[in-house]
């Protein structure tokens, strides 16, 4: 998942930008981004959007960055 964590980390003001566009019910609290904790994180955006962690992890995955 060490692919999943670098991407966070160096992106997470655009991939939160993206998660809030796709579920528009995410609050800032709920996509508070602590380093070391990226699976708390998927359990709190799956627990509100109903999503597996697979499906969340995926997304993340394939958004892209310039």
């Amino acid at each position: 998942m060490s692919t999943l964590n670098d991407k966070l980390k160096g992106n997470w003001n655009l991939i939160k930008g993206n998660l809030k566009q796709k579920w528009a019910d995410l609050t800032d609290d709920e996509l508070l981004y602590e380093e070391g904790k990226e699976d708390e994180l998927l359990g709190r955006i799956q627990k509100k959007t109903g999503e597996t962690k697979e499906n969340i992890n995926k997304f993340i995955e394939e958004l892209k960055f310039k």
